[in-house]
């Protein structure tokens, strides 16, 4: 047993002092070795082995710990496992509340429904993954309807609507039917012609300026009183292009003395000039001259598509109120609407426009920027769509309004790709360390690839020694680090004693292999051979990229791999060639 060695890397003392922090807080800031032991082998119990040897490491950071208040040992906790402090309630996913009065209809059917004018962003995976959730729980039907009825002001974007689809599945949330709202025109004007037969629409010619004095005043416009004949005959040159935009409208009679303003006999048609602005399908092009609002064309679909439940944000209550006026009229009972509380994100740039415009500025270097929290960007930095998922069923349906930081989905996502990403040194601007006075002319470091999953199995990287001379390569960070001690570890190499640090090298001698002749308290840096390396560059959240080396057995990876480069973070692989581009996740 004493001659069985483990390295003492950054990741088992953190998993050591994770447990000492957690059993210190749950006994008035006071860890004791034993339960901490044996949380630490239940997690991994293949260091049972070399437990003699952990326990004096255990030692001297339980007593680290044990000198933090308890504010400061929970402060450690939620900063780096924040689980553990709500462990019970993520043991299972919360479920989400039934859905209300699901008798009413023959099958429970959601729907999502996005506008293609712009990727979609964390928001917008709100809707998504509750509508798809409730469906499946149901076992009913999700619907997917791209809502593309303004080629002018929210113009369609075409790849946009591949992209969406690519998310959608991404999130783990495939729909069962797909609609395109630029193809039912002819069925949005059957409705508006049965509406105008039934004296619930009028043709507006009033300008928007002298409409609106109308509605101030809480009184109908003379437009409201025109016979049904004369409505459709003014239709008719409507659709016909003989009148211009902004000529007129349609409008859905409401109440005029309703108390929101909005809801006043709104508009439910209007043209569009589609020579100026054609819309970008080629099918439909400039086809069409008049163009049904967000509001009619929903109603009309949500019931044609026998949607059973609606959900969408507190900000759409005034359209439910509106596109009720259309169902009255029509003799249907609406769906069931549940309004969930406003999401605030905080940490992303979320604003369709603002984005569009950074993009045409050359602030933003495309919809995935890093800075951005579309869900395109989020995928290029390697978060994964089960913490995304989670996120938001945690956040569920609730009227009130919540909050999602960059934190909480750092801390979910880390759970998640912990366990799949091992580990790789990364050397960020290197240095030259030289060790002298090495005994061999040979020195082999095995190193796990992930020190919870030994089955994995590690790498070996052997080093050539010429006269006891190596040189390594160590990040210029580390020189700090060296500056303040005396003896040091390399990780899964060995013990150095510190002789002189410069600028741009730092020199030490040999001291041991052993981990257990490490003094307590020593620091441990990872390095790289000073001969075999790969050119490698890290796009960090801000945009900005960090220049170095890693190691030879990133060679090996795939795009889209997600591993964690030791003492740096979490990262995903996005191009290979002479310079490997990874992508910065999280710390």
């Amino acid at each position: 047993m004493s001659s069985v060695s483990i390295d003492l890397t950054p990741d088992l003392e953190l998993l050591i002092k994770k447990y000492a922090l957690l059993n210190a807080y749950r006994h008035d800031g006071k860890a004791k070795l034993t339960p901490v032991i044996s949380k630490i082998l239940g997690e991994r119990p293949e260091l049972k082995r070399i437990i003699k040897q952990l326990i004096p490491h255990a030692k001297r950071i339980i007593e680290e710990v044990n000198s933090l208040s308890v504010d400061d040992q929970r402060s450690l906790i939620e900063s780096n496992w924040p689980e553990l402090l709500v462990e019970r309630r993520r043991e299972e996913v919360k479920a989400l509340p039934p859905l209300p009065n699901v008798e009413r209809f023959k099958r429970v059917k959601t729907r999502f429904a996005p506008n293609p004018d712009a990727p979609l962003h964390l928001g917008s995976a709100r809707p998504i993954i509750l509508c798809h959730e409730y469906a499946r729980m149901y076992n009913g039907a999700f619907i997917l309807r791209f809502e593309d009825t303004d080629p002018k002001t929210k113009r369609p974007i075409l790849e946009v609507y591949d992209w969406i689809k690519d998310d959608l599945l991404w999130l783990g949330a495939k729909w069962d039917e797909e609609y395109i709202q630029s193809d039912r025109l002819e069925i949005y004007y059957g409705y508006i012609e049965k509406l105008m037969g039934k004296g619930a629409a009028y043709v507006c010619t009033c300008s928007r300026d002298v409409f609106s004095r109308y509605k101030a005043s809480k009184k109908p416009c003379p437009c409201r009183s025109r016979a049904v004949e004369e409505n459709l005959e003014l239709w008719d040159k409507m659709r016909a292009g003989e009148i211009e935009e902004g000529g007129a409208v349609v409008r859905i009679k409401t109440d005029m003395a309703h108390p929101n303003p909005a809801i006043r006999d709104w508009v439910a048609f209007r043209i569009i000039d589609v020579e100026r602005y054609p819309h970008p399908r080629p099918e439909v092009g400039s086809k069409y001259w008049v163009w049904p609002t967000y509001n009619f064309a929903c109603a009309i679909d949500d019931h044609e598509m026998e949607v059973s439940h609606i959900l969408r944000g507190k900000e759409h209550i005034s359209n439910t109120i509106k596109q009720q006026y259309v169902y009255k009229y029509l003799g249907w009972d609406y769906p069931e609407a549940i309004h969930f509380g406003r999401l605030k994100l905080t940490g992303w740039v979320l604003s369709k426009s603002k984005i569009a415009e950074g993009i045409r500025k050359g602030l933003f270097k495309s919809w995935d920027d890093p800075r951005l929290g579309t869900l395109k960007a989020l995928r290029r930095r390697g978060f994964l769509p089960e913490s995304i998922r989670e996120l938001i069923l945690q956040v569920g349906v609730k009227p009130v309004e919540s909050s999602i930081s960059l934190e909480n989905l750092y801390s979910i996502n880390r759970r998640f790709v912990e366990p799949i990403a091992n580990r790789f040194f990364f050397i960020d601007d290197p240095v030259t360390l030289r060790v002298e006075g090495l005994p061999s002319d040979r020195v082999v470091a095995k190193i796990l690839f992930h020190p919870s999953f030994p089955e994995r199995g590690c790498r070996e990287i052997v080093l050539s020694v010429k006269d006891g001379l190596l040189e390594l390569y160590i990040s210029r960070r580390d020189l700090d680090v060296l500056r303040s001690s005396s003896v040091f570890r390399l990780m899964g190499l060995m013990n150095l004693r510190v002789r002189e640090v410069g600028g741009n090298l730092a020199i030490a001698d040999f001291h041991s292999f052993g981990l257990g002749d490490l003094p307590s308290k020593s620091s441990v840096i990872h390095w790289l051979p000073h001969d075999r390396w790969i050119k490698a560059k890290v796009v960090m959240p801000d945009a900005s990229e960090v220049n170095g080396i890693c190691e030879e057995y990133c060679s090996k990876l795939n795009v889209d791999d997600r591993v964690q480069f030791v003492r740096f973070g979490f990262v995903r692989l996005d191009q290979i060639g002479d310079v490997l581009i990874f992508y910065y996740t999280h710390p």
